[in-house]
């Protein structure tokens, strides 16, 4: 694999599993040294095992996403590590879909907490840190769900929608200390995160509305964040790159 992002030093949160793990491992493989985040530390400790296994570079940042200064630790262990941040993607979540008679406040403020406000401190923590003449990239992970929503996603809907409205406002601001940010909308892909929200029919069902006839991987969801992340997306900013086979904006 190309090292293009070689000497490069990311921080992906919520890279214990699911599509923050393969983007770390993709990363990593392209030549970046990877901060790994995460809640539990043995999801961190297994990711990076397994990149430095394979030849890459990676280190543990353990921290709580849930809170600002959970965010800031992260950021500013990453950036010890190495004295630089060139990639920040904002990955973690807490899903959980509900009717609209059942939303509990406790679940809006946890998935608010993870999803929505740490892209803000992620953001505001990486600013500070990453050189204006260099720049940098901040890559938002978003969802279709802030495209086309589905029964019981009022919570996830709106906050993937934010995710995206952060976006745009973040590179029309930051554009001028060279950073660029950017956002990836994954369709339903399936991870270990996601296993309580599908089943075999609801599979099946999604394959036959998607063009490209099967359902989405960790891998490709990945290569488009590394995409965004690379000099190749040099001159895109404030961009939603939506990942989905084309479920989203067709009708077969």
């Amino acid at each position: 694999m190309q090292q293009d992002m070689a000497g490069r030093v990311a921080l992906i949160t919520g890279a214990g599993n699911g599509i923050g793990k393969e983007t770390a491992k993709q990363m990593a493989a392209r030549g970046a040294i990877v901060g790994v985040n995460d809640l539990k530390e043995e999801f961190v400790s297994a990711t990076v095992q397994e990149i430095r296994q394979a030849g890459g570079k990676a280190f543990d940042v353990v921290q709580n996403m849930a809170t600002r200064e959970g965010v800031a630790a992260a950021v500013a262990q990453a950036h010890r590590h190495m004295g630089r941040l060139d990639i920040m993607v904002n990955n973690a979540a807490w899903v959980r879909y509900q009717a609209v008679p059942d939303i509990m406040p406790e679940t809006v403020d946890r998935m608010l907490d993870i999803g929505f406000k740490s892209v803000i401190w992620g953001l505001q923590a990486a600013v500070d840190v990453m050189d204006p003449d260099r720049g940098g990239v901040i890559v938002n992970v978003a969802s279709t769900a802030a495209l086309r929503s589905a029964a019981n996603s009022v919570v996830y809907s709106g906050i993937k929608s934010g995710v995206l409205g952060i976006t745009r406002a973040a590179a029309a601001e930051l554009g001028v200390r060279h950073i660029r940010v950017n956002a990836v909308c994954p369709s339903a892909v399936p991870t270990e995160g996601t296993q309580r929200n599908r089943n075999a029919e609801r599979d099946a069902n999604r394959v036959a509305r998607t063009p490209l006839g099967r359902l989405g991987t960790v891998t490709d969801i990945a290569r488009g964040i590394c995409f965004l992340a690379s000099d190749e997306a040099g001159f895109i900013t404030g961009q939603a790159l939506v990942v989905d086979g084309g479920i989203t904006f067709t009708n077969i």
